[in-house]
């Protein structure tokens, strides 16, 4: 079992930055493929960016492109989302999740198997 502890969220003004971390423990923790979604209330969680497990390859939703970074420390067990430029549109809970097993999709929530309990960010206009 896999667990995932968020930090880092806030409220910022539209235009400033936020980095969220994402530490992860248990066991089988180390070197998993991870990703960012994030949710606000009566919409569906959407995704935000994934990373495989060395930090290698990256994968961005359209809307934060250029915007946001996700990166990993693996000696840290920890994954970071840094977000720069940031819109009032980017108001969400946003969570890291965590898959245990290979697989081609990175997009989908249900491509994943942990998930943590989330961290608000509110950017204000």
């Amino acid at each position: 079992q896999v667990q995932l502890d968020e930090s880092g969220g806030g409220l910022v003004q539209a235009g400033g930055s936020l980095r969220l971390s994402c530490a992860a423990s248990g066991r089988t923790s180390v070197g998993r493929d991870m990703a960012w979604f994030r949710q606000t209330p009566g919409k569906e969680r959407e995704f935000v960016a994934a990373i495989n497990w060395n930090g290698g390859t990256t994968y961005y939703a359209d809307s934060v492109k250029g915007r946001f970074t996700i990166s990993r420390v693996n000696t840290k067990n920890t994954v970071y989302l840094q977000m720069n430029s940031l819109k009032p549109e980017d108001t969400a809970v946003y969570c890291c999740a965590v898959r245990l097993a290979w697989s081609s999709g990175w997009f989908n929530e249900r491509e994943y198997d942990s998930w943590g309990r989330g961290t608000q960010v509110t950017v204000s206009s």
